[in-house]
C-alpha cells in the first residue's frame, strides 16, 4: 500500500492559486540587475566621488537604490545637473544623465569653467541607458572630449509593482509621435532581450501598430543576442507570449479621465515614479495614548484632518507601494465610487479585530493578540492615510468642471449630439477651464468622429490662443501634424498626406464588435463583470486588443456573467463553489485568430510572429504545435505598452488576469501616462524632481 502523501488536495482552489503564484515571474530580479549595474559603474571609478545627477533620473533611481548604498560605494556628495558653477571637493566627478543635448552642454560648460580656474578633476560621464554618438560629437565640438571618460549605465525595466515594470521614460510618446525619434524602440528591444535572457524566448510575439511592428521585427532579429549573451536560448516555459500595444492603436483611452482610485490620484494630484506628494499629517501616525485602546472605526474618523485643512498643509513625498501599504492592493484598482464602501468595511473589520482583546482570557490568547497588534496598527495607519486621501479627492470630483468634462466624454463615446459637445467645450474655454482638459476633449472629439468641422476647429483654435496665450501655438501645430494627427479638420483638405488619411480611427465601427461601450448600466456594481467597470461603462480599446489574443471569450461576452449562468444551470446547485466555477481556463495563444478583420481595420501593422530557437528545427509548424500544447503550470503573458499606459489600463488588465486560470499578466511599459502628462509631453513641459541644489534620492 502506498504511503499517505502530505501534498495538498489538487482540487483545493487555494492550493491551485498558490501554485499559480509560485510560477509568476519574480520581477525583483530586474531591480537587482539595475542595482548591480549602477554599483559596477560607480566602482569603476576608484576613490571618493561627487555624483552630478540629471534631475529626471532622481525618481527612477530612487526605485532601485538608496542614498546609503551610493555612499557605501564612494559617493561623497550629490548635486543636480543644472547650469552654473559646480563646486566639488573630490577629485572624481561622475555625471549621470540621459544622452540629451541640453545636459551635455551644461556639463561641458562646467568642465571648461574648471579648466579656466585651474581645477583638476577626473571626469566620468555615465549615459542612461546607453552611450550615444551624438554626445561624443558634442563633447568634441566643445573641446572637452579628451578630458572625460564616457561610459553607460544600462537602466532598463524598473519594477513598480509585482506585476508592473517600466522603463520610466517620460518622453517616449513625444519622441516617437512628435519628434520622430525612434531611440526608445531600440531601448525597449534591449530591455525585452534582458527579460528573455532571464526567462527564455517569447514563444510568440503579437502586436498592433506601426511602431509595435518595428519593435517586433527588431526584437526577433536580435534573438542571436540572447544565446551569445549566455542566457537561455530555449523557448520560455514561464512566458507564453509578448503582446505589444502601440499607443497609436488606442489614443482614446489616455485622453479620458481615469476613474479608478489610483488613476484618479494621478489625474487630480499626480503620481511621479510611484510617488505622490501628500499632506505631512497623513503620513505621520497620530500619537495614540494606548495602541490597544482605540476603536478602529472611531479613532480613524477622529484623527483624520478635514479636506480643506489637508489641502493647505505642507506636502511630503510618499511612495505608493503595496509592499508597505496593506490596503493599497485592495483599493487601487477599484472604481472610485466603490472606495468609500471598501474603507468602511475595513474600518468595521479592524474595529472587530481590536475588540478581540476583550476575549483574551489566558496568557496564550493575550500573546496571540499582541502578535497581531503590529499588523493591526499598520492597517490602522493605512486606513487613516487612504481615508484622508479620499476626502481630498471627493471635493475635486464634485466640481462643475470635472462633472461637465465627464458628461462630454460619455456623450462623445456614445456619439450623441456631437455638435452640442463641441459647443460645451467652447463654453469651457470661455469659463477659463484648464487648458489641458480642453485639448484632451477636443482631441477626443476629433479621433472619435474622424475630425471636427473645419470652420468650427479654426474658431476653437483661435479662442484657445486668445484665452490661454499664443505660446501654445506650437502645441496646436504638433497635435495636428501628420506624425500625430489627433486634432484634425473634417473633411480633410486635398493636400493631406496619404499617411494621415490612412490613420483615420474607425471608432464607430469598432464599438460593437469589441463591446467598447456598456450602455445604460443599472449601477457601477453591474459593470464589475467586465473591464468597462474601470471607466464606468467604457472598455479600453487597448485592453480589448489584449483580450482578442489572450481571452477571446471576454471580448464577445462577460466571462463573469457566463460563470453566473453556469452556476445557475448546475444541477447540484453548487453556485460559487468548486474551482471550476471560480475562473475560466486560459486558452492557448493563437494570435489574432477570430478577430483578424476588426483588428485589421485599426490603422497600423498587425503583428503575429512565432519565434524559433536559433539552431533548432526550421519547421514553423513544430513551433506552433508546441504553443498549442496544454501547459501544466500557469504561464505569464507579457503585455508591453509602447508609448506609455495609464493606471486604469493596468487595473483593467488585472481584472482580465483574475478571470483566467492558468495565465497571469506582466504589464510592461515605456512609462506611466495620463491625459495631462501626454499633453504636457507634446507641449514640451517637463516634470522634474529638481528644485534644490543638493540632490537626494
Amino acid at each position: 500500500m502506498a504511503a499517505l502523501s502530505s501534498t495538498s488536495n489538487p482540487d483545493d482552489p487555494t492550493a491551485k492559486q498558490t501554485a499559480e503564484d509560485e510560477h509568476l515571474l519574480d520581477v525583483s530580479a530586474l531591480k537587482e540587475l539595475s542595482r548591480k549595474s549602477l554599483i559596477d559603474a560607480l566602482n569603476a571609478v576608484n576613490g571618493a566621488k561627487t555624483l552630478v545627477l540629471d534631475p529626471t533620473l532622481a525618481g527612477p533611481l530612487g526605485l532601485v537604490t538608496e542614498v546609503a548604498l551610493l555612499k557605501h560605494h564612494g559617493v561623497d556628495k550629490m548635486f543636480w545637473l543644472e547650469p552654473g558653477p559646480l563646486s566639488a571637493t573630490t577629485t572624481n566627478i561622475v555625471y549621470l544623465c540621459r544622452p540629451l543635448v541640453k545636459w551635455v552642454k551644461i556639463l561641458a560648460d562646467q568642465l571648461k569653467r574648471h579648466s579656466r580656474e585651474a581645477q583638476k578633476h577626473t571626469y566620468t560621464i555615465l549615459l542612461v541607458p546607453r552611450m550615444s554618438t551624438l554626445v561624443s560629437r558634442i563633447l568634441e565640438e566643445e573641446g572637452v572630449l579628451g578630458d572625460v571618460t564616457v561610459s553607460s549605465y544600462n537602466l532598463q525595466f524598473i519594477p513598480l509593482a509585482e506585476d508592473v515594470i517600466s522603463l520610466e521614460c517620460d518622453n517616449a510618446f513625444k519622441e516617437l509621435w512628435v519628434d520622430g525619434d525612434e531611440t526608445v524602440i531600440y531601448n525597449s528591444m534591449q530591455a525585452l532581450i534582458t527579460l528573455q535572457k532571464l526567462y527564455g524566448l517569447f514563444p510568440r510575439v503579437v502586436g498592433k501598430g506601426d511602431y509595435a511592428g518595428r519593435l517586433a521585427k527588431l526584437l526577433t532579429r536580435h534573438i542571436v543576442d540572447i544565446s551569445s549573451g549566455g542566457g537561455p536560448a530555449a523557448q520560455s516555459d514561464r512566458m507564453d507570449s509578448l503582446i505589444i500595444v502601440d499607443r497609436g492603436a488606442d489614443m482614446i483611452t489616455p485622453l479620458l479621465t481615469q476613474l479608478t482610485y489610483e488613476g484618479l490620484i494621478d489625474e487630480l494630484i499626480g503620481i511621479k515614479n510611484s510617488h505622490v506628494e501628500l499632506p505631512a499629517s497623513l503620513l505621520t501616525p497620530p500619537s495614540a495614548p494606548n495602541p490597544v485602546e482605540p476603536s478602529a472605526s472611531t479613532s480613524t474618523q477622529a484623527s483624520t484632518p478635514s479636506a480643506p485643512s489637508l489641502l493647505k498643509e505642507k506636502k511630503k513625498k510618499h511612495h505608493l507601494t503595496t509592499s508597505t501599504d496593506p490596503l493599497l492592493a485592495e483599493l487601487m484598482d477599484l472604481n472610485f465610487s466603490s472606495v468609500g464602501r471598501k474603507l468602511n468595511q475595513v474600518a468595521h473589520r479592524l474595529d472587530e479585530d481590536y475588540k478581540l482583546r476583550h476575549q483574551a482570557k489566558t496568557v496564550a490568547q493575550l500573546r496571540d493578540f499582541v502578535g497581531k497588534l503590529g499588523g493591526l496598527q499598520s492597517e490602522h495607519q493605512s486606513l487613516r492615510l487612504h481615508t484622508g486621501l479620499s476626502e481630498m479627492l471627493v471635493p475635486l470630483t464634485r466640481t462643475d468642471q470635472f462633472n461637465k468634462s465627464l458628461e462630454i466624454q460619455q456623450n462623445l463615446l456614445a456619439s450623441y449630439d456631437v455638435s452640442a459637445q463641441i459647443s460645451a467645450i467652447e463654453d469651457m474655454i470661455a469659463q477659463g477651464a484648464d487648458m489641458q482638459l480642453v485639448l484632451r476633449l477636443l482631441c477626443l472629439a476629433s479621433i472619435i468622429n474622424g475630425g471636427i468641422k473645419s470652420k468650427t476647429l479654426e474658431n476653437l483654435k483661435r479662442e484657445i490662443l486668445q484665452a490661454y496665450g499664443y505660446e501654445y501655438l506650437p502645441l496646436l501645430l504638433s497635435l495636428s501634424a501628420p506624425s500625430l494627427a489627433i486634432l484634425l479638420p473634417h473633411p480633410l483638405p486635398a493636400s493631406t498626406p496619404p499617411s494621415v488619411l490612412a490613420s483615420k480611427y474607425p471608432y464607430t465601427s469598432l464599438r460593437k464588435p469589441l463591446r467598447l461601450l456598456i450602455e445604460d448600466p443599472d449601477s457601477v456594481d453591474d459593470l464589475e463583470n467586465d473591464i468597462s467597470y474601470v471607466y464606468s461603462g467604457y472598455a479600453p480599446v487597448s485592453v480589448r486588443l489584449v483580450q482578442c489574443v489572450a481571452q477571446k471569450g471576454g471580448v464577445l461576452s462577460n466571462p463573469a456573467t457566463e460563470k453566473e449562468k453556469k452556476a445557475k444551470d448546475d444541477p447540484d446547485g453548487r453556485k460559487g463553489k468548486g474551482p471550476s466555477l471560480g475562473k475560466v481556463q486560459a486558452h492557448p495563444i493563437v494570435g489574432w485568430k477570430g478577430f483578424e478583420d476588426v483588428v485589421g481595420s485599426i490603422p497600423g501593422d498587425t503583428v503575429d510572429i512565432v519565434q524559433k530557437v536559433p539552431g533548432g528545427p526550421d519547421s514553423v509548424n513544430t513551433a506552433v504545435a508546441s504553443l498549442m500544447a496544454p501547459r501544466e503550470q500557469s504561464a505569464t503573458t507579457v503585455v508591453f505598452f509602447l508609448g506609455g499606459c495609464t493606471y486604469t489600463e493596468i487595473a483593467a488588465l488585472r481584472w482580465v488576469g483574475r478571470q483566467s486560470r492558468g495565465r497571469k499578466f506582466l504589464i510592461a511599459t515605456t512609462g506611466i501616462i495620463s491625459g495631462a502628462s501626454l499633453i504636457d509631453s507634446v507641449a514640451g513641459i517637463e516634470r522634474t524632481a529638481g528644485g534644490s541644489k543638493d540632490a537626494a534620492l
